[in-house]
């Protein structure tokens, strides 16, 4: 079983972008996971090919309109959930990309102007997703983002289940930091406990550095680990 993500966007051409390089761009290769880019526009009806008007109500920039935008959903096949890159949506997390990554795929809708129509989100169930408490050009810059944290997740992508079992927050925690040779370095020396040999003592330095590390920066994060470890 291979992901396939149906991607709903104005620029189908933005895709795969980043995600045809390193391992993602293996993976699509190998036919680990695949996509289609839809262009939403193909969908209108007009001569201009029309996919927004003005925003009722009055206000500034344009909307994508529900009729427009709902003929290109009911007419994508897809799997799994319809998600919305929005900047109002909920926070994307490991947790989620694990979620989506165990699935057969998604179908990506990539919102542009001051968004798309409330109506189509309602009658059409999708669930609003973001990468962070800023605002975007469009939603396809945040599609790319969450494929790539998808895919590397896939069986087989990433070549070994250890590579990732300790990155930051697979358990609430943000990663130890890392060092490689040379051993001294501009009077800056590697840890001396890494060159021990001692397997238990450098698993229990690691575990260390991750609490301290994330207490330090994402005190939100530490919190909600101590309470989980009771």
């Amino acid at each position: 079983m291979s992901f396939h993500a149906s991607i709903l966007t104005l620029f189908p051409d933005m895709f795969p972008g980043t995600l045809a390089h390193s391992l993602a761009g293996s993976a699509l290769k190998d036919g680990k996971w695949s996509f289609d880019a839809v262009d939403i526009r193909s969908f209108a009806t007009d001569k201009h090919r029309t996919v927004d008007d003005h925003v009722a109500g009055g206000g500034a920039g344009m909307v994508l309109k529900p009729d427009i935008l709902a003929k290109a959903i009911d007419g994508t096949s897809h799997k799994g959930p319809r998600l919305l890159m929005s900047p109002r949506g909920a926070p994307l997390t490991q947790s989620f990309v694990r979620e989506l990554a165990q699935g057969e795929g998604c179908m990506i809708i990539c919102g542009r102007f001051e968004g798309i129509d409330q109506r189509v989100i309602d009658a059409r169930s999708l669930q609003e997703v973001s990468v962070g408490d800023y605002v975007l050009s469009g939603g396809e810059p945040a599609a790319l983002v969450m494929l790539d944290a998808i895919v590397r997740l896939l069986p087989g992508v990433m070549g070994h289940d250890q590579s990732h079992a300790e990155e930051s927050f697979e358990d609430g925690l943000l990663e130890h930091p890392h060092y490689t040779k040379p051993r001294l370095w501009e009077g800056l020396e590697t840890p001396e406990i890494l060159g021990s040999g001692d397997h238990k003592a450098i698993a229990a330095w690691k575990h260390a550095q991750r609490e301290a590390l994330t207490k330090a920066r994402r005190p939100d994060l530490y919190d909600k680990y101590t309470k989980r470890k009771g």
